[in-house]
């Protein structure tokens, strides 16, 4: 079994900083693709930025040059870096991480999410 846990939501005020984590555990041989995702309207989940296990990364228009994506792939974590938040930044927050657990399978998996409200 794979789990992705993540940390680090929680209430923050419009221009302030804020760091989420996501760190996948289990029967993990390989992780490739790791990304964040939040809800938007008309859509169940859009991306806000991936990236890969050789650092090339990839952000929504909404958030570049304010978000940071990264990871460590000895921990199979993966971090985004908020800062300049808006209220509009305000959701939940999903990890994605797509995991190799043998050298025929992969799967996709989600963590359960982590509130991030911005708000004075």
């Amino acid at each position: 079994q794979v789990q992705l846990v993540e940390s680090g939501g929680g209430p923050v005020q419009p221009g302030g900083p804020l760091r989420l984590s996501c760190a996948a555990s289990g029967n993990i041989f390989s992780v490739t693709t790791m990304a964040w995702h939040r809800p938007a309207p008309g859509k169940q989940r859009e991306l806000v930025a991936t990236i890969t296990s050789g650092g090339t990364t990839n952000y929504a228009d909404a958030v570049k040059g304010r978000f940071t994506i990264s990871r460590d792939n000895d921990k199979n974590t993966v971090f985004l870096q908020m800062n300049s938040l808006k209220p509009e930044d305000t959701a939940v927050y999903y990890c994605y991480a797509n995991i190799r657990t043998n050298l025929y399978r992969t799967d996709n998996y989600w963590g359960q999410g982590t509130q991030v409200t911005v708000s004075s």
